[in-house]
């Protein structure tokens, strides 16, 4: 096939893509004769599709790789739609024949433009205007800003970030994108003048923006994300326009700071690092003064606290501000000292004494691990801290100490991970005592629907190969379903008959859950008991099942 003939638009992606109902839909409206392509591009086939009303389609890429927009609803909705099919389709043919990009309607009317006068293409372009309110919108401020009226191109300029912000009642999320886009013109507008002699204007009216869109976020199902994105665009064009701008470095770190700290939604997060080049010197030392300020205000703690949360958020906001500063010369016990302020948690604790550990300060991080360890002793173990002053312990040789560690953090709160360590370290006499200890926790415990005390003792017991003892404890104090199985699987070969009874309990909840998926696993499972059984004993089962089940057809088919 030559390349002339060959089409543009891979089929086979095409229905992957669309899917074959909405592929069956856009091949009729192909047939119907639905599409006005514009123009075949090198990269994109923009056309005109009619339907319920006449949709704008642009269909890009060539071969497999396809992609394009429709203005459609169901492309908001779904992505690929019938109506960029019908398109993809029309190109393929439109290629086959012959046609190139001089032959569409775009081409012909750029050269009908190109035979009309400077003054006419201008009464066409306001006549579009006056019907296409963002057209309008965007030519007008576009003549204020060739103008020298700074205070109507102000004006303008703030109508414009008004009405493409508001929101006029709750937006869903079908119509969240076109909402979006609305107030992504409008930052293109401010955008465009960021970086000339407006831009101590767009530095004002870039702040209103991100102010605007952080209030319309409770009114907007967001679920895309666009105003974070409508932020931070906004937050570069600020960046810019302050570049330009140079505004006073003293008055810009205040405002910085004031939003950092305020900001729901991080918009300004990091503002001193972002906006260093623009603050100077000068400006850098106010917005570490202020910091500073408050951070002063701000309680220290070791232990935990009922009012913490008061003032966590803030504390995290200034550390994060001060190490910046603290890291900017090479301040490493400042640093430390930032992270020690608040240690109302073990989390807390632990990203400390990891700290210390990266900055090559062993000694010190272990010391704050244990710390943490015997302040928060009376609460359930945090095993991540616990893990780390243990490793810690392990390479400076204090074995007898990492143990103890292990050992409390067990007795209070068992887990197969802390058993592992302990196993690794103390071998059988550890294994030993541990499952002592949990034998001992089981008396008089009850297994509830969602709560099996002795499930962490089974696992236990597979992983040391205790099956005869692990099957006596599901006897003696049940387990859960993923528990029985996994015993079942790791026993097979020691005790088949328990095996076969947890998977013929298994067997029947899956063909009572229904489903495909559900008989498939059934079926499987079935015929692993094959194995496990005499050949009379599982045909026995099979017609057993078979009979109880019978009016489940798919079922059936599965067990021949």
């Amino acid at each position: 096939m030559s390349a002339k003939s060959r089409p543009r638009f891979d089929m086979h992606t095409l229905k992957d893509l669309a899917g074959d109902r909405v592929f069956a839909r856009g091949e009729a409206y192909f047939r119907d004769g639905m599409v006005d392509i514009l123009g075949i591009e090198p990269n994109r086939v923009p056309a005109r599709v009619a339907g319920t009303e006449d949709y704008r389609t642009v269909v890009t890429g060539q071969g497999a790789a396809i992609d394009g927009e429709c203005s459609c609803p169901a492309f908001e909705r779904a992505g690929f739609c019938k109506h960029m099919v019908a398109v993809a389709l029309a190109a393929n043919a439109d290629t086959a024949a012959g046609k190139t990009g001089s032959d569409g309607t775009l081409a012909q009317i750029r050269d009908y433009l190109k035979t009309k006068g400077v003054d006419a293409l201008v009464e066409m372009i306001v006549d579009l205007a006056e019907w296409d309110p963002a057209l309008l919108r965007k030519l007008e401020i576009a003549a204020a800003a060739a103008g020298s009226d700074d205070t109507a191109l102000e004006k303008r300029l703030r109508a414009a970030i008004r009405d493409a912000t508001r929101t006029r009642g709750f937006i869903d999320y079908a119509r969240a994108p076109a909402w979006a886009a609305g107030v992504e013109a409008a930052l293109d507008l401010l955008a465009e003048i960021a970086t000339g002699r407006r831009a101590a204007l767009v530095v004002e009216l870039t702040r209103d923006a991100i102010d605007r869109i952080e209030r319309a976020i409770d009114s907007i199902d967001d679920s895309d994300g666009h105003c974070g994105a409508l932020m931070a665009r906004a937050q570069q064009i600020h960046l810019d326009a302050c570049r330009s701008a140079k505004p006073d470095p003293v008055a810009l770190a205040r405002d910085l700071y004031r939003r950092e700290m305020q900001g729901d939604y991080g918009t300004f997060y990091a503002a001193a690092a972002h906006y260093a080049d623009v603050l100077g010197e000068k400006g850098l030392a106010e917005y570490r003064r202020l910091a500073w300020a408050a951070w002063d205000k701000l309680p220290s703690q070791a232990g935990p606290r009922n009012d913490a949360a008061d003032h966590e958020f803030d504390a995290y906001r200034l550390a994060s501000i001060l190490d910046f500063f603290a890291e900017r010369e090479d301040d490493l016990e400042t640093r430390i000292a930032l992270r020690a302020k608040n240690l109302s948690s073990p989390w807390a604790y632990l990203q400390l004494a990891e700290f210390c550990r990266e900055h090559g300060r062993n000694d010190e991080a272990l010391h704050r691990a244990e710390d943490g360890l015997w302040l928060f002793e009376d609460d359930l173990p945090d095993e991540r801290l616990v893990s780390f002053a243990v490793d810690l312990l392990l390479e400076a040789e204090r074995k007898a100490d990492a143990e103890a560690h292990l050992w409390r953090a067990f007795e209070k709160a068992p887990s197969l991970s802390l058993y592992s360590r302990l196993r690794d370290l103390g071998g059988e006499e550890t294994a030993r005592r541990a499952i002592a200890f949990l034998k001992r926790k089981l008396v008089g415990a009850r297994s509830t629907r969602w709560v099996y005390p002795a499930d962490l003792l089974v696992r236990i017991m597979i992983e040391e190969r205790m099956f005869k003892d692990a099957w006596g404890v599901v006897r003696d104090h049940g387990a859960s379903r993923g528990v029985k199985e996994a015993l079942a699987r790791a026993s097979e070969a020691t005790h088949p008959r328990e095996a076969l009874s947890v998977y013929r309990e298994h067997v029947e909840d899956l063909a009572g859950a229904g489903g495909n998926p559900a008989y498939e696993e059934a079926a499987a499972l079935i015929a692993r008991m094959a194995t496990l059984q005499a050949a009379a004993e599982q045909a026995a089962y099979v017609a057993e099942i078979k009979e109880r089940h019978r009016r489940k057809r798919n079922f059936m088919k599965l067990l021949g």
